[in-house]
């Protein structure tokens, strides 16, 4: 069962954990980053095979099931694209930094909650 955002409203289910269901999920709520997906599964491949691990794709499956996490929930989705905007163009450090760390703890649950 997924955990509701503080709204309640989700505009997708939570999608499997697979790259090609991440992928459909993403086309949905965010399509706009589907490049940067698409580039991140291919280095995570490349470090694949040159690692001889997969840790590389686990790591590239979590982090964008935590951006989903975070895109299907408008709520959420809201206040992280404010929260990282301000962090990059507030007016001092100090402005930039609280919302920074904004960021970083949205993306920490959206990460916790898929990673159950």
């Amino acid at each position: 069962m997924s955990r509701l955002a503080h709204d309640g409203v989700h505009l997708i289910p939570r999608p499997e954990q697979t790259p090609a269901a991440l992928k459909a999920a993403l086309t949905l709520v965010a399509a706009d980053r589907l490049p940067e997906m698409i580039d991140g599964q291919t280095q995570a491949m490349a470090e694949a095979i040159a690692s001889g691990g997969v840790q590389p794709i686990r790591s590239f499956v979590t982090h964008w099931a935590a951006v989903v996490e975070i895109e299907r929930r408008p709520a959420t989705a809201q206040a992280y694209h404010r929260a990282n905007y301000l962090a990059n163009h507030g007016e001092s450090v100090l402005e930039c930094r609280e919302y920074a760390l904004i960021v970083a703890e949205l993306y920490r649950e959206a990460f916790e909650a898929v990673s159950r």
